[in-house]
């Protein structure tokens, strides 16, 4: 989708916004809301800024990702307010006004001295304040980030708009570059900070900008769930090959994983058996269907992979019951994608948040336990790791008996292996806005060659 068709989806976005709005601060007695970009805090003992990271609720609004002090006023029956920050400053580059087709959409107005960026709420009575406290310091304290109306926003956010799922598309298609960059700084054996720069140089970003800090691990690093080193030298040999990366495209992100195998062998095969796997679990992502039946599904899936490359003795449900698929597969299958890479309100039971949907019972690390409805965008992000401490732990109890300890040693080498894609939730088919764009820039690259 071009960008021009991409701006055709922002009206309706906006109005839906605006729609979810109106019903929250109704619901929670506020007249009007004021959401405030953020700004970076200094780092200490010194004058520089840490990297500005734009409050997730703001740009959910208008795409504005990179000027801190930006503020948007909403009132129920006005178009929206964007107080846009640009200071009269020779020490920096002041940001300038976007020009984009969305902001005919919006109100735009150059603020200077955010200081007195008060006084385009003052008359509108009962003001919700949404951003870090810091920055509302006169605020009364019932107004600042108010519980039921930020629950009520939040739950709502968990389905996208057609706006919203363009943006997901861009923002996998981005990564899908990067992905396939990385991947050939591996073959011609890179090291992992050659790997990574490389990733960021196809998506056409700064590391600052990435949605997360990228997972680049080769070899036995892979068993470290959020590996955050970027080795400088390729090691003596290079067996296996773990990336977990994102992009962002005006302010959504993506969050993929893959794993490659140097060469054949059971690792090899255990790469192609995840793959085969994780296509499975994709399959599930339906409306009506309980994520955490889905995250089940995935142990027992995952049960019988373990099994079928030699790791373990038991079949999937046995495995699943016994508590060793566990020990190689220790996270929850995945979480809720948009504004933020863990967006907000996967627990949430119901709108007003009043409770949390429980997760399954040994299973802590669950990050999405709602049912999924259509436009619920997710992870599907299964994985089997050789983790130290975990088959510690194992050789310790009653699971000993059910692992093949020979095969642990002969695969600890290589990490671990995960399959990530983003996954839209249909009433049909659910679309696999990974592969998708996997198979855009293959079409794409093949064309150019």
């Amino acid at each position: 989708m071009s960008d021009s068709s991409l701006d055709q989806l922002y009206a309706p976005h906006l109005t839906a916004l605006m729609r979810r709005a109106d019903r929250a601060l109704a619901q929670s007695s506020f007249d009007a809301l004021v959401i405030h970009a953020g700004r970076p805090p200094l780092q200490f003992l010194d004058d520089q800024d840490y990297p500005f990271k734009v409050n997730p609720q703001f740009k959910a609004w208008v795409p504005i990702i990179d000027n801190p002090r930006c503020i948007l006023v909403y009132r129920p029956g006005d178009r929206p307010t964007v107080l846009f920050y640009q200071p009269n400053d020779f020490w920096h580059k002041p940001a300038q006004l976007p020009t984009a087709p969305w902001t005919a959409q919006v109100n735009l107005i150059v603020m200077d001295d955010d200081s007195k960026a008060a006084a385009h709420w003052a008359k509108l009575g009962r003001v919700a304040f949404m951003g870090p406290e810091a920055l509302a310091p006169n605020a009364d304290p019932k107004c600042l980030n108010p519980k039921d109306l930020m629950a009520l926003l939040d739950y709502e956010r968990a389905v996208k708009t057609p706006y919203e799922l363009a943006c997901l598309r861009k923002a996998s298609e981005l990564g899908a570059r990067g992905h396939a960059a990385a991947f050939a700084a591996f073959n011609r054996g890179g090291s992992e900070y050659d790997a990574h720069m490389s990733y960021l140089e196809a998506c056409e970003q700064r590391e600052e900008e990435m949605p997360y800090n990228n997972i680049v691990a080769y070899n036995e690093n892979a068993a470290v769930l959020h590996y955050q080193h970027l080795e400088r030298s390729p090691p003596s040999s290079l067996r296996s090959f773990l990336i977990d990366a994102g992009a962002q495209y005006r302010g959504y992100a993506s969050d993929i994983t893959r794993t490659y195998a140097r060469s054949p062998g059971r690792f090899a095969d255990l790469v192609q058996a995840m793959d085969r796997a994780q296509l499975a679990l994709c399959s599930e992502i339906l409306a009506g269907r309980d994520y955490r039946d889905v995250h089940l599904s995935a142990h027992r899936i995952l049960g019988d992979v373990m099994q079928q490359v030699g790791l373990t003795k038991l079949p999937g449900q046995a495995a699943l019951e016994s508590g060793v698929t566990s020990v190689f597969f220790p996270h929850g299958i995945g979480h809720l994608l948009g504004l933020q890479v863990h967006d907000v309100g996967g627990v949430m039971g119901e709108p007003l948040g009043g409770h949390e949907r429980e997760r399954p019972k040994g299973h802590p690390y669950l990050r999405l336990t709602r049912m999924l409805e259509p436009g619920v965008v997710v992870t599907v992000e299964p994985g089997i790791y050789l983790i130290d401490s975990l088959l510690a732990a194992a050789r310790a109890d009653e699971r000993r008996a059910h692992i093949d300890w020979a095969v642990v040693e002969e695969l600890k080498p290589y990490g671990g292996v995960r399959i990530e894609d983003n996954v839209a939730a249909t009433a049909t088919k659910p679309e696999n806005i990974t592969r998708d764009a996997f198979a855009r820039v293959a079409v794409r690259k093949g064309a150019a060659a």
